[in-house]
């Protein structure tokens, strides 16, 4: 007796096929969702405490001239991101499963995580020695490592860690520079007329000190840090690529 074929009515009731599990590390360095939500519920309560010190809420007396800083920008700027990324990752949990990454973007991940480490490398690189030759002792405080640098290395890890990789394209570091541009360019409009970032001083860093440094001085700063900036960008997208490459070869095996 001959097989009968099979109609397309009869075939379309038959069960789907059991949909491919996804890799526990494809597409990013870890694809766990129970574990990316825990790290960012942890690293909202890390970044949450750095930003509630700062601005000593708590206190009574909240300061709130630290909103004028590009250093509370750039920590509520990242604020705002993990509590997006949470409640993707919760979403996604709940409605596809636990395996997988959940961003909004993977790019708007590069772009907060870049508009942070230029918080911790200026911080490093211009503000530190500029307070040690000041004779400031109260340098890498607690309030300090957290807004500075704590908040950027956990940026940058869940990016490493629950992000996926490929998407960043070698322009994007220039793209990125617009935040901090932003930043200055407002700074400078604000200070021009009449705003203090501190009683009796109308720019925000040192480095921005028109009166002290001049505009050519300045100018060499900014684009000092300009290039510096720029560089690291481009080591982040040549990693995001490499990981991108390595995470493709895992999908396809």
């Amino acid at each position: 007796m001959s097989k009968a074929a099979v109609s397309p009515s009869a075939a379309s009731a038959l069960p789907d096929p059991e949909p491919a599990r996804t890799s526990l590390y494809a597409h990013a360095a870890l694809n766990s969702r129970p574990v990316a939500l825990v790290y960012r519920m942890l690293a909202l309560a890390v970044i949450l405490t750095g930003v509630i010190r700062h601005s000593d809420v708590l206190t009574g007396a909240p300061n709130w001239t630290t909103l004028l800083f590009y250093t509370m920008v750039s920590n509520l700027l990242c604020l705002v991101w993990m509590i997006l990324l949470i409640v993707r990752t919760a979403r996604d949990l709940r409605q596809t499963g636990p395996r997988g990454t959940s961003t909004p973007s993977a790019r708007g991940s590069g772009a907060v995580m870049m508009a942070i480490t230029v918080t911790m490398l200026i911080y490093l690189v211009v503000l530190v020695p500029t307070r040690f030759a000041d004779g400031d002792s109260d340098i890498f405080s607690l309030t300090d490592n957290l807004i500075h640098i704590i908040t950027p290395l956990l940026m940058i890890v869940d990016w490493l860690v629950f992000v996926p990789k490929g998407s960043f394209r070698w322009i994007d570091p220039l793209l990125w520079t617009l935040i901090p541009y932003a930043y200055l360019v407002w700074a400078f409009v604000y200070g021009s007329l009449g705003g203090e970032f501190t009683p009796g001083q109308k720019y925000p860093y040192p480095f921005m000190d028109v009166d002290a440094l001049g505009v050519s001085g300045v100018a060499q700063w900014v684009v000092a840090l300009t290039l510096a900036l720029v560089v690291v960008g481009l080591v982040f997208v040549a990693i995001d690529r490499a990981l991108g490459v390595l995470s493709r070869r895992s999908v396809r095996r």
